[in-house]
């Protein structure tokens, strides 16, 4: 990855595409700080649905809801913006009931916002970070057609070249997707593990599931009992609060 350069007759403006999940709640705050390089950005907030009302809107400069599967509603949304921001951060996700759909809605997604914000002659678009998670090295563990079949995963420690499995992963279609736009543009892959935080609008929640776990357990007079690994039952060791990743 390329370290940005700063400049104040330029400064950086971004475009976080999820904002309303932890990950981007932890990135809007980050790059608002005065400590960002560079900061504190400019910063565009997009998601599906108008902002919730909990949401901490002080750290954007401009909220924008639009349907990023929709080529229209993209384009008219992002237009308006498209000469101005310098780094798209992608932490957005559609969950569908196969990997198959998740493949197709969520490169559909991406490309759509990159066609906008790339396509103008006045583009300043140099550089997409892009979210994925640990699932590119265990495969498409929520799909439980493809779980059913049973698949081999990597073993851990994962490292960052192991091989793709053979098997759709909509992780390897969003890398190939921004790979695609070099060298015109930069980008680069963050595939956490658990990310611990607060938002409602978060699609994967261990935080929140957690939580209401304990609570339903507390009018309980039998004890939490353990499921699964122990990884799976105590996964801190693979956690990282929002916050932190968002400042990474």
């Amino acid at each position: 990855m390329e370290k940005p350069v700063a400049n104040r007759r330029q400064p950086f403006v971004a475009l976080i595409v999820g904002v309303t999940g932890m990950a981007g709640i932890s990135l809007a705050e980050a790059l608002k700080s005065p400590k960002a390089f560079g900061g504190p950005w400019k910063v565009y907030g997009s998601a599906l649905r108008p902002m919730p009302t909990w949401f901490p809107s002080s750290v954007l400069d401009k909220y924008i809801a639009f349907d990023a599967t929709d080529v229209g509603d993209t384009a008219d949304k992002l237009a308006p913006i498209s000469g101005e921001v310098t780094h798209v951060f992608w932490v957005a996700i559609q969950v569908r009931e196969s990997e198959e759909e998740n493949v197709t809605v969520n490169a559909t997604m991406l490309s759509n916002v990159l066609d906008v914000l790339k396509g103008g002659h006045g583009s300043r678009l140099s550089h997409i970070t892009v979210q994925t998670g640990t699932q590119h090295y265990m495969g498409p563990i929520h799909d439980p057609s493809e779980s059913a079949r049973g698949f081999d995963s990597h073993e851990p420690p994962f490292a960052e070249d192991l091989p793709r499995l053979p098997y759709p992963n909509f992780y390897y279609a969003l890398e190939d997707l921004v790979k695609s736009y070099t060298p015109t543009l930069t980008y680069s892959v963050h595939r956490s593990s658990i990310i611990i935080g607060a938002s409602s609008r978060s699609v994967y929640n261990s935080l929140l599931t957690l939580a209401v776990y304990a609570s339903i357990h507390g009018f309980d007079t039998v004890a939490p009992g353990t499921h699964g690994s122990i990884s799976a039952t105590c996964p801190t060791h693979v956690s990282s609060p929002s916050s932190i990743y968002g400042r990474q």
